[in-house]
């Protein structure tokens, strides 16, 4: 979700409950196990725009990406974005220039410091940078005049690299509470306490988690491996157009990689889009990328397909560096 300084602290901002809210019950009686099958989606790139090739820069990924058929509405249009650290001033991007469609997963890979992380937060608000220049626009609308708040109920979803603790919350309350505010947003009615529970209950099964993990505290005494979990349930429950997944695969075992890809290829529609960063060849395993882009010194120097990821992998970054 977007986020002011943590993937959680937007929503906290409104969705503090007043003394009237009532407060879902720490424990629930849960019901019986229903078996619940869930939708596959498959990933195939049949219908979706052939990648440059990958000597192109990034202007001809952007002519290619203009020419395009109406199958598909834009989602996210990034244009020469540049910003610079708040505090420092430092500049950090340098002319970013993204394109995703609906139904599309791109990843963002680079070295260490050559701009990911920052680049989605950029995206969704995070106070740490200043937009200096370029465009972002999403659905239509210019993200950057909205607040962190509104970028996540408009339908932009952020999974942190180190999700932070909110201690006396618990995933119960801080689900609800995020739920209701973007039915609120969508004009959709809100939960109540046993709705939700059954709504969230499925969702915890599509991430492998057990059911008293809702009577916990927001990532409170978590491993790495839950909290990162925790994020793809947020998500699930949430339900996002665009899903930015900032290294969610770090830190994880196998099992856990696994059961984390599985929940985010369940939640791929045609609709929605997800754009992920990763160092790691292993993630792309697991989700298919529609697009691999490379970062270098805060802009995209590299776009092609799976086999990039693979060059990558077998080369290192010195096969790319236009340095």
């Amino acid at each position: 979700m977007a986020t002011c300084a943590t993937p959680t602290s937007n929503l906290i901002f409104s969705l503090t409950p007043s003394p009237n809210t009532p407060r879902i019950p720490k424990l629930f009686t849960i019901p019986p196990k229903i078996p619940i099958n869930f939708p596959s989606f498959s990933l195939s790139t049949a219908n979706t725009r052939p990648p440059p090739p990958l000597s192109a820069a990034t202007s001809t990924l952007n002519t290619a990406a203009n020419s395009i058929s109406d199958e598909r509405k834009l989602l996210l249009e990034v244009r020469d974005l540049t910003a610079v650290i708040a505090e420092s001033q430092q500049k950090i991007l340098n002319g970013v220039n993204l394109t995703v469609y609906e139904g599309e997963v791109h990843a963002i890979m680079g070295k260490n410091g050559s701009g990911k992380s920052t680049f989605s937060k950029v995206l969704v608000g995070h106070p740490d940078y200043v937009v200096t220049g370029g465009t972002v626009t999403f659905k239509g609308q210019n993200l950057l005049e909205m607040e962190p708040e509104e970028r996540s109920l408009s339908g932009i979803f952020m999974s942190f690299q180190s999700p932070v603790e909110i201690p006396g919350v618990s995933n119960s309350e801080f689900l609800n509470m995020a739920y209701n505010a973007r039915q609120r947003k969508l004009g959709l009615p809100e939960l109540g306490v046993i709705e939700f529970f059954h709504h969230v209950y499925s969702k915890l099964q599509m991430v492998n988690m057990k059911e008293d993990f809702l009577n916990r505290n927001v990532n409170e005494g978590f491993s790495g491996g839950e909290r990162k979990r925790n994020e793809i349930l947020q998500l699930a429950v949430l339900g996002a157009d665009l899903a930015i997944l900032d290294e969610i695969d770090s830190g994880l075992d196998v099992d856990a990689l696994q059961d984390v890809a599985k929940a985010v290829n369940a939640l791929l529609t045609p609709n929605n889009s997800v754009l992920m960063i990763t160092h790691y060849q292993r993630l792309l395993d697991y989700i298919k990328p529609s697009f691999i882009h490379v970062m270098e010194n805060g802009r995209i120097v590299k776009t092609g397909d799976s086999s990039l990821a693979i060059v990558l992998e077998k080369e290192g970054y010195k096969a790319l560096s236009t340095s």
